[in-house]
């Protein structure tokens, strides 16, 4: 077996660093997620960089165990939209606690989600909960949920990076999104990535971030 090789890491300045952290702070701190997005084109070689960026991400042994679906046909997305909602519908009238319901009445969020089919891009996050080699045999996955976390966390990143909105949406079963996107049985649906430019109209709520004591601690 080959030897894997070993190449410098580059850094910044030691003196670079705080201004440096201020600046990401106050550019990631911008970041909102929204359900109202613009029907404007947005380049798809743009969005599949964001996703190759996704890929740079750390992973259990390297697996990289992450498969990215980027639907963009339209009749794909209608499919996507009348399943969630099935799923959704079911969920909000019968099963939802009113807990969770009262924590989701200042976002205004309901079973219908029309932005499945009005933003440009959905981005579905699998999860692959196991590899399969060429001879078909199963190969294991280490912190493969972790894993695609992370990357996924890189992707909005890079979508911001180029003034690209997303929301993060996880009805409360996926499983459809298996036989929509025809993905095999090892994967498992981690999250739709709804990804566009905001419309032009669109307010967002007037939330509030923890500061920074209430969520470090120093020991």
């Amino acid at each position: 077996m080959a030897e894997t090789p070993f190449s410098p890491l580059p850094g910044y300045p030691d003196e670079e660093l705080a201004e440096r952290s201020v600046q990401l702070y106050r550019f990631m701190e911008r970041r909102r997620s929204i359900r109202q997005f613009s029907d404007r084109p947005i380049s798809e070689e743009a969005i599949k960089n964001c996703i190759r960026t996704a890929g740079t991400a750390p992973s259990g042994a390297n697996q990289q165990p992450w498969t990215f679906v980027l639907v963009k046909d339209p009749r794909v997305k209608g499919a996507i939209r009348e399943g969630a909602e099935q799923i959704e519908r079911v969920f909000y009238e019968k099963r939802a606690p009113e807990e969770w319901k009262d924590a989701l009445k200042p976002l205004g969020t309901g079973y219908r989600k029309p932005f499945l089919e009005g933003a440009p891009y959905l981005i579905a996050v699998f999860v692959q909960k196991y590899g399969v080699s060429e001879d078909g045999s199963r190969v294991t996955h280490y912190y493969a949920q972790k894993s695609v976390g992370i990357a996924t966390g890189f992707l909005i990143t890079a979508l911001h990076q180029l003034g690209i909105s997303t929301l993060t949406y996880t009805p409360s079963s996926m499983n459809f999104l298996n036989a929509i996107l025809k993905r095999p049985e090892n994967e498992l649906p981690f999250l739709l990535l709804v990804v566009g430019y905001a419309d032009e109209n669109v307010k967002v709520p007037d939330i509030r971030r923890k500061s920074l004591d209430e969520i470090v601690i120093v020991v």
